[in-house]
């Protein structure tokens, strides 16, 4: 959860990422100011991209600016966070229904189990970059298999607030993915769409619960907390 060095590339794009997590996981809270000038020099870049980033989660309603003070985190409720669960799981089932009617499913299947591998290595590695790329190079996969750009162009929209690296360093969540995508492949292979869903809304579920959990746990909805009235740090934990 702390920031690295950043490419040059894309940047804008980086740096929303980051704030991105870091709102949805509580480390900046509603009312929080978030300034272009300390988020620059923490994350060790222009004012630009953080400017840009900022622009870009003003107008998926993450922060709003205030006239000559900079940007400030908006509320974020349960309610949102069911919500944007609920509606990455429910384009991830269509896709992988999708997959399961794939022409060549046989031989996708096989890649699958393999990249399913993959996250047990890397959960045994302890190693939180590799568990966030097995997982990723695994959904990727099966997006890829139901060949259908559009939904998935939806669902990777809808997944940039799923704030993976919370799961990733957790041994048991990983376990838990590894074998949800074991049961996944085995309803791909028998075209079992009702039991796709099912396990699919259950693993988003699960992820749901853990943010949930961790932000409660942080007293993230706690009454009584005032705003804060400074710049937060955006490099502090």
């Amino acid at each position: 959860m702390t920031p690295g060095p950043l490419h040059r590339t894309q940047l804008a794009v980086e740096v929303a990422d980051y704030l991105r997590t870091r709102i949805m996981t509580g480390i900046l809270r509603p009312g929080d100011f978030v300034r272009l000038d300390e988020t620059a020099s923490a994350l060790g870049c222009s004012v630009t991209p953080v400017r840009e980033a900022l622009a870009t989660l003003r107008g998926e309603g993450l922060v709003k600016q205030a006239l000559h003070r900079g940007f400030i985190v908006e509320t974020l409720t349960r309610g949102d966070i069911v919500d944007i669960f609920w509606i990455q799981a429910e384009l991830s089932a269509r896709l992988a229904s999708h997959a399961a009617e794939n022409p060549d499913l046989e031989q996708h299947l096989g890649e699958l189990a393999a990249l399913a591998d993959d996250l047990d290595a890397a959960v045994d590695s302890g190693r939180a970059e590799e568990v966030l790329s097995a997982e990723f190079a695994f959904h990727r996969k099966v997006h890829l298999m139901a060949e259908s750009r559009k939904l998935a162009w939806f669902q990777y929209s809808a997944s940039k607030y799923n704030p993976l690296q919370l799961y990733s360093s957790d041994t048991e969540w990983g376990r838990s993915a590894a074998a949800s995508h074991r049961r996944l492949i085995e309803l791909l292979r028998t075209g079992d769409t009702a039991g796709i869903k099912a396990e699919i809304v259950a693993a988003f579920e699960d992820a749901r619960d853990r943010l949930i959990a961790q932000l409660e746990s942080i007293g993230f909805w706690d009454e009584g907390r005032s705003p804060t009235t400074e710049a937060h740090t955006v490099g502090s934990a």
